[in-house]
This record gives structure tokens, C-alpha cells and sequence, in this order.
């Protein structure tokens, strides 16, 4: 922590605790019980409700970020695809939810130190996502809750979060050794051979 926030105290000092614990690597988690990792990240203290809900969808935005970042491994799961049509289909409430978490932040610290806040803040939620020996399961888990979440009506995305966010952080915890053999999918989209033809044929 810098030194200028070296007086900060009470309900801020809470906040920092509360953002290193989601700063974990899930690795650390490893021998954690399972409804450990499965509980929904935590509100921040002091939140109101509305900044709870705004919470949860920033918090699931960005496992789906990191989803499209990490699983482009395989085409068929279509992180990206879907994470970019999340984005256009609920732009009105992501909006929302970042103008609020921002909000608490900067109502809890003026100026600077609010906007470093959120940085942090920001920075250890996708941190928080991150995984290597969980990957497949987690992708697959993004995977299918990217596609639920386009059949979301406009409005209602902070009730989905809320339901969605402990199946997709127990996938964190979901080590396989064999990871091909279980792998298992609601849908199948196949990518576009031709791509790959050039002028010849395939």
C-alpha cells in the first residue's frame, strides 16, 4: 500500500482486506473445501444493494473476459464470439455496473486514491479468474455460461450473475488429469473449414 493511503482506517481498511483476499491465485485454494470456492464473490464493505448487484455483474463480466482471453484454444467453445455479443446485447447494464462500483470507490476515497482503488479492484477480480491446472473445466463452464447468458432479457443480467457465479468459480477448483476424456458440451459449433482451403479444395 502506498504511504499516502497510510491513514486509511476503519470501513476503507476493511476494502483493502476484502480486495487482497479476491487477489488469491485459486491454486492457494487447492485443498480449500469445495463451498469455499463455489461462494459468490463477497460484497464489498459498505455496498449498497444496487452496488452489490453492479458487483457481481463486473465480477462475472470479467471471468467471461478472461474466458476469451484463455480459452481460444478451442474455436468450439466460442469465448470470444459470445463474450463480444454479451457486451453489445447488455452494454446498458454494464455501464450501469461500472459507473456504480466506481462510484463506491470514489465514495469512499476522494480523487486519486478512489480511482487507484478500483484499479486495484479491477486488476485482482480478473486476477481472481485466472487458472492453469482448472483450465479446461473452466473454459467449458465459461463456455456454456456465456451462451445462457445471450438468452438473458435486457434488465436482468444483475439475477443471472447472482445465479451464475458459484457454478463458474467452483469450475476453479474442478482440477482434471485427464482433462479430454469428461469433456462434455451443451451445444456444438464448428468453424468454417474453407478458412483453411485458401483457393484449393479441401
Amino acid at each position: 500500500m502506498r504511504s499516502e493511503t497510510g491513514r486509511v482506517k476503519g470501513q476503507t481498511l476493511a476494502l483493502w482486506v476484502a480486495m487482497a483476499t479476491l487477489a488469491l491465485p485459486i491454486e492457494t485454494m487447492a485443498t480449500a473445501q469445495v463451498a469455499q470456492v463455489a461462494a459468490p464473490s463477497p460484497a464489498l464493505p459498505g455496498m449498497t444493494a444496487k452496488e452489490t448487484v453492479a458487483s457481481q455483474i463486473w465480477v462475472l463480466r470479467a471471468g467471461l473476459n478472461v474466458a476469451a482471453l484463455q480459452c481460444q484454444f478451442s474455436p468450439f467453445l466460442q469465448t470470444v464470439p459470445s463474450y463480444n455479443a454479451l457486451l453489445r446485447q447488455h452494454s446498458d447494464e454494464m455501464a450501469d455496473a461500472f459507473k456504480s462500483v466506481t462510484g463506491y470507490f470514489s465514495r469512499l476515497q476522494k480523487g486519486r486514491l478512489g480511482e487507484r482503488a478500483f484499479d486495484t479492484y479491477a486488476t485482482r477480480t480478473n486476477q481472481s479468474w485466472a487458472t492453469f491446472d482448472a483450465q479446461i473445466a473452466f473454459c467449458e463452464t465459461a463456455a456454456k455460461v456465456g451462451r445462457r447468458a445471450l438468452a438473458v432479457p435486457k434488465g436482468e443480467l444483475g439475477k443471472f450473475a447472482a445465479t451464475e457465479l458459484p457454478e463458474f468459480r467452483h469450475s476453479l477448483s474442478i482440477f482434471q488429469t485427464e482433462p479430454l476424456r469428461n469433456l462434455k458440451l451443451e451445444w456444438v459449433s464448428l468453424p468454417d473449414v474453407n478458412q483453411f482451403c485458401g483457393k484449393k479444395r479441401c
